[in-house]
């Protein structure tokens, strides 16, 4: 090489000698790389933004989401639109964890019902404060979800009884059940609970002065493995139950 050939290779900007057929992020492998290795690692918040760049960058956005496994606060912030919950969720028939308690002040049966229908593998279920569903979201729960093995109920006064025997007649492999809070419900209902889904391991009752000895010496004589129960707040369960599961 020249002396005018180097000190022109020198003085070139790095970028213009780059080879023509450098990869640009979108030429990736969508569905094996960016969705699988790249964006898991991203906010979903960060994701939907994204979506504003470009068409392509919105097309790949939108296999992730049809692709998610977990839809919580962890990744979509405190608080999230109605329109942006329905947006991201539309496509979505994989989602392991659910937890919409970010949603809470404004989601109805009208948003959570087509979720809930469309996946059948979710394992977790977080409705704590859900205030305006109904007794038919847990209906459908128990419908859709029959692998289901945690689920969140508290201070959700819409649940009734009707409401949670088809729950436990469903989703017999349930590890966790909270219900605190749930004021509609006595000992009959939590009662056909133990006896239906003995796995449990976790369950509370919290916050209900209808839960008496009888509820709690039925879940200690049904639920073998039970770990933790939560009788706060139920003032008619005396010591000598309490007894029967420590």
């Amino acid at each position: 090489m020249t002396n005018n050939e180097e000190k022109l290779s020198m003085e070139q900007n790095p970028d213009d000698r780059l080879p023509c057929n450098s990869c640009q992020l979108l030429d990736l492998p969508w569905e094996d790389v960016l969705v699988t290795h790249v964006f898991c690692y991203l906010p979903l918040r960060h994701l939907v933004s994204l979506q504003h760049v470009s068409k392509s960058f919105r097309s790949l956005v939108q296999v992730y989401l049809a692709n998610c496994r977990t839809f919580d606060p962890a990744q979509t912030g405190p608080h999230i639109p109605k329109e942006a919950f329905c947006s991201m969720l539309h496509n979505n028939q994989v989602l392991h964890h659910l937890c919409i308690h970010n949603c809470s002040d404004w989601i109805t049966d009208k948003e959570l019902l087509p979720v809930i229908g469309q996946n059948q593998h979710l394992l977790r279920v977080d409705l704590r404060g859900c205030v305006h569903l109904s007794r038919h979201a847990l209906v459908a729960v128990s419908l859709s979800c029959l692998r289901l093995q945690h689920l969140n109920l508290a201070h959700c006064e819409w649940v009734d009884v009707l409401a949670l025997r088809s729950l436990a007649d469903h989703c017999s492999d349930l590890r966790s059940l909270d219900l605190t809070a749930c004021r509609q419900l006595k000992d009959d209902a939590v009662c056909y609970v133990a006896g239906k889904c003995p796995a449990l391991r976790s369950l509370s009752v919290a916050v209900n002065a209808n839960i008496t000895d009888t509820a709690v010496e039925e879940v200690a004589k049904r639920c073998r493995d039970l770990e933790t129960l939560d009788l706060t707040g139920c003032l008619r369960v005396r010591n000598e139950a309490i007894r029967c599961v420590v």
